[in-house]
């Protein structure tokens, strides 16, 4: 396997944790809320999922547990920034740090143990293309993640829901007076961030790396709030750049294993200077940020 066969095979998998949040945090913010507490989110989740596993429970169960955990605890979020109206980047920041707080309390007893992943699945035909085959050859999470990925295009391209969500991110007070409540919608869309967020982290601990050690998420989850940005709040435009983080995470491996006398420091780096240009990149379209940014996001709602 040469290098852009090992990039493009690993591509999905290494884009799973990022796409998964991301996803969850677009919904958050579609419907005006920006929450900064993704990576320690995705943290909690993946230390419940490891240990859930570790115990025997199973994959499934772990993942369902990763999502409920992260779920109430962006939920203690949406009390303090809809219900006391705080600021939301302090608050989301005060959730991030407990969440890594708790997930290092819990998973103390657990450093450097080891659970199984999951087992690959090929799609029939597509697997033995040449180069591009390994692309088709992932695990079941990948696979659901794709899935999830066309539903959240197809609901906010096509449904009232979307167009709820959008409409309390766009004008709350404009969605309030035809009888919407802005903070049932602005509830949900924060619980179903943190799920995601938990999911993302799940994945992370029991299947991309099925080991556990403190600090494993490694900036995943600031990655995958600038691929909000990144994608201007658009789910293709997301799911693409989670593919491009993805890639470049892996190059670091493949330019080792090609024996590229290239700092390791540095190419772990990659994925972070790949943010910060990528990001430069966006913010100077201003025109594109203007046309599809969520007006109301991070503005508190008073009736």
């Amino acid at each position: 396997m040469n290098a852009i066969e090992f990039i493009l095979a690993g591509m999905l998998a290494a884009a799973t944790p990022f796409l998964l949040a991301a996803l969850g945090e677009m919904v958050a913010e579609r419907a005006g809320v920006l929450n900064l507490g993704v990576e320690g989110l995705m943290a909690f989740g993946a230390v419940l999922a490891f240990i859930i596993v570790y115990q025997g429970g199973g994959h499934l169960l772990g993942f369902v547990v990763a999502g409920l955990g992260s779920a109430v605890l962006s939920l203690l979020f949406a009390f303090v920034t809809l219900g006391f109206r705080a600021n939301q980047v302090a608050a989301g920041l005060a959730i991030g740090i407990l969440g890594q707080g708790l997930s290092a309390l819990f998973g103390k007893t657990y450093e450097s143990l080891t659970v199984r992943g999951l087992p690959k699945l090929a799609l029939p035909g597509l697997s033995e293309l040449p180069v591009v085959g390994g692309l088709f050859v992932q695990d079941i999470v990948v696979w659901i993640s794709l899935v999830a990925t066309l539903a959240l295009w197809g609901i906010f391209a096509y449904t009232k829901l979307g167009l709820i969500v959008r409409a309390v991110g766009e004008n709350p007070k404009a969605a309030h007076a035809i009888g919407y409540s802005v903070i049932s919608v602005r509830v949900l869309a924060i619980a179903f961030g943190g799920a995601m967020a938990g999911f993302a982290g799940a994945y992370a601990s029991v299947v991309y790396t099925p080991l556990w050690a403190d600090g494993m998420i490694a900036g995943r989850g600031w990655i995958a709030i600038a691929l909000v940005v990144f994608g201007t709040w658009l789910t293709g435009r997301i799911f693409l750049g989670a593919c491009l983080f993805g890639a470049v995470s892996l190059m670091g491996l493949a330019a080792q294993a090609t024996g590229l006398d290239v700092p390791s420091q540095l190419l772990s780096s990659l994925p972070y200077l790949v943010t910060i240009i990528v990001l430069g990149i966006i913010s100077a379209d201003r025109r594109l940020l203007k046309l599809n940014g969520v007006a109301s996001l991070g503005e508190p709602f008073e009736r």
